[in-house]
């Protein structure tokens, strides 16, 4: 069973590791602000200028002042700290990011992501997501594996015009988390229910499977 945006976003959270400075891109990435672990502390970056973001408000909690990059309303972390876009983008420009999660259009087998454009359809735009890839250690993209006809969305070349080259080190889906090395996707885990046949048939890149593929779980 193909994963829902929720549970997309459980298992990147499960990626965070104490002490990490990360920035959270539009859509699924921002869910995972929701779901940090217990036990660690990691500071959310957002490009608009607040580092330090918590989860999303309840309805008693919202500020229609306390934005995230996607204009969504959300809650400020204890030693949350506010500041221009010109310094949240030297921050990011600067390599003190440890890790981006990004969503994506198309990922190609040699780390090549394209994210900010379809040709003839209207989108929001590059915004951040050019410094964001160049500037952080370690990026993640979360996407769907194949578009709504079905055709793979993981490919051996990005048809697509590029937001970065050879810098995503793992995809994960709603069907498999992935890591990119040395010019293809190795699969790590899939999706509860989902078998390795079926990734395979919706990956039209290079996939490498060794031995048994463990489901993923999300503790």
């Amino acid at each position: 069973m193909a994963l829902s945006r929720e549970q997309i976003a459980k298992r990147v959270a499960m990626e965070l590791q104490d002490g990490y400075y990360v920035n959270l891109g539009i859509g699924i990435p921002t869910l995972v602000a929701n779901y940090v672990p217990d036990g660690i502390e990691v500071m959310l970056q957002s490009e608009n200028g607040l580092l330090g973001m918590g989860p999303y408000p309840s309805a008693d909690q919202v500020d229609a002042d306390m934005i995230n990059a996607g204009k969504e309303t959300v809650t400020a972390a204890t030693g949350a700290a506010i500041f221009s876009s010109a310094e949240s983008f030297a921050m990011i420009r600067g390599g003190h990011v440890d890790l981006t999660v990004l969503g994506a259009f198309e990922v190609d087998q040699n780390g090549n992501i394209a994210s900010w454009m379809i040709p003839k359809k209207l989108v929001k735009g590059m915004g951040g997501a050019m410094d964001l890839v160049a500037g952080a250690k370690n990026i993640i993209c979360t996407m769907t594996h194949a578009n709504k006809h079905g055709e793979s969305k993981l490919l051996t070349e990005c048809s697509l015009p590029l937001t970065g080259v050879g810098c995503i080190n793992k995809v994960i889906t709603d069907l498999a988390l992935l890591e990119i090395k040395d010019g293809a996707f190795h699969l790590l885990e899939r999706a509860p229910g989902v078998s390795v046949d079926e990734i395979i048939a919706k990956t039209q890149g290079k996939l490498i499977v060794s031995g048994d593929v463990p489901e993923m779980t999300f503790s």
